[in-house]
């Protein structure tokens, strides 16, 4: 398939990221050619869609993914691969925004997205390098405050799985003088991401589920009485129809334009340090992210390298130079990589909500969605997998409150979306160079 069919994603091949390098073998897909039914379609094989469609599968249902590259092409297969518990949003803002039922209910769901994906691993054998343990990294004491406050939060509603770290408790943890302290999640975790997508494409498949590849939705019908779905070569007319395009859905579904903005984030890996010299800068293989607003993120492969990302790009282009944008910050971390070769920089886009938290909901009756987990989806998108396929099955309870939470356009409409973020992000970056 060229670009012309295939605007967004070239070819539909992997990008020459760490993580394509070291996938797991996987068969090409067939493309959907010709006229096709099926009782419930997906579009987009990422986390998302793979979630939904396999609990769906698991369910007895008669479930097809159509996905315009190939499985996990997108951010399932790029991101950082940190199992962090919570949305961007954090409960504290969630309960001042929406009061304090919304809050209690998602407290009761943050640490589902983990949960589901070591239940994955284990009943399905997925190889994806899974380990335990995330941190969250404090470089003033005004972060230090702010992570005893979640701390003590997240322990009012039950969650009691993390504790404060202070600094040399957290030296113990990541041999670096960058930091005051940390919060460690004995329940947060990392992984192989794209292996995971892979994985769990093979298992809805076992089950009966089909994929199509490189057939990118070129239209949407969503006025039907039932929904019909276009591609390049082919048609899929469903009962139900699941959007699951998140970043890369673009202006196939135009409600659903001015809900998200693509934002790219970037990620390098270097050459593999050797199992003494990894374990010597996170002594304990734990993943860690910093609690700025424009973060850094890194942890061990599972073949040592150090994976370190960060920075944002608003309406999710690609810097020039990855390396050159990331590698200073590495090194403020860990100024002993000086001399360290570089083997991989890729970038990739995940999909932000003005509201930080992302938005779950239906157009008409037959046509659901789930997108704009603003850089937390690795767990996000497991989650709301099982809760669209809890409201497709019957039971709308978790759904129907989060389609309810109100969301926001961004100021400015699709024209002004990107500066105005812009000039946000300089605003907070700020604050955190002020420490305040």
């Amino acid at each position: 398939m060229n670009a012309m069919t295939h605007p967004y994603a070239g070819d539909g091949s992997h990008v020459e990221s760490y993580y394509a390098a070291s996938a797991n073998p996987s068969p090409a897909r067939p493309e959907l050619t010709g006229g096709n039914e099926i009782d419930i379609c997906v579009i987009g094989a990422g986390y998302s869609g793979l979630s939904t469609g396999l609990h769906l599968v698991e369910k007895g249902y008669k479930v097809a993914i159509i996905e315009g590259a190939r499985v996990g092409w997108g951010a399932s297969g790029r991101n950082g691969g940190q199992i962090v518990n919570g949305l961007n949003a954090s409960l504290q803002t969630i309960r001042k925004r929406y009061g304090q039922d919304t809050a209690a209910f998602v407290a009761g769901l943050v640490q589902d997205g983990g949960e589901i994906i070591r239940e994955r691993v284990r009943t399905y054998g997925i190889d994806c390098d899974l380990k335990d343990l995330n941190i969250f990294a404090g470089l003033t004491s005004a972060h230090m405050r702010e992570l005893e406050d979640r701390m003590k939060l997240w322990a009012s509603y039950g969650i009691r799985n993390q504790q404060m770290l202070d600094k040399d408790q957290l030296r113990e943890q990541v041999n670096s003088d960058l930091y005051e302290g940390g919060l460690i999640d004995y329940t947060g975790g990392h992984m192989h991401p794209l292996n995971l997508a892979l994985g769990e494409a093979a298992a809805f498949e076992k089950l009966g589920g089909t994929i199509f590849e490189m057939s990118p939705a070129i239209h949407v019908d969503t006025q039907a009485v039932r929904p019909v779905i276009t591609t390049p070569k082919g048609v899929m007319t469903c009962n139900i129809l699941v959007l699951c395009g998140n970043a890369y859905l673009g202006h196939v579904v135009p409600t659903l334009t001015s809900r998200i903005m693509p934002v790219s984030t970037q990620v390098m890996a270097t050459e593999p340090l050797g199992g003494d010299r990894a374990h010597s800068l996170i002594l304990q293989d734990a993943c860690v992210e910093d609690i700025r607003y424009i973060l850094d993120y890194y942890r061990l492969s599972g073949d040592k390298r150090l994976l370190f990302g960060g920075g944002t790009v608003y309406g999710g282009s690609d810097p020039r130079d990855i390396q050159a944008k990331l590698r200073p910050n590495m090194l403020k971390v860990f100024p002993q990589l000086k001399d360290v070769r570089i083997d991989y920089a890729w970038s990739g886009n995940f999909a932000l909500s003005f509201s930080r938290v992302p938005q779950m909901g239906r157009i008409g009756d037959s046509i659901y969605f789930a997108h704009g987990y603003s850089g937390h989806g690795v767990t996000g998108s497991h989650t709301f997998g099982r809760i669209l396929s809890e409201a497709i099955d019957g039971d709308r309870s978790r759904f129907d409150v989060f389609a309810g939470v109100p969301w926001y356009p961004f100021p400015g409409g699709r024209m002004f979306r990107v500066p105005y973020s812009v000039v946000g992000s300089w605003w907070y970056a700020l604050r955190d160079r002020l420490g305040i």
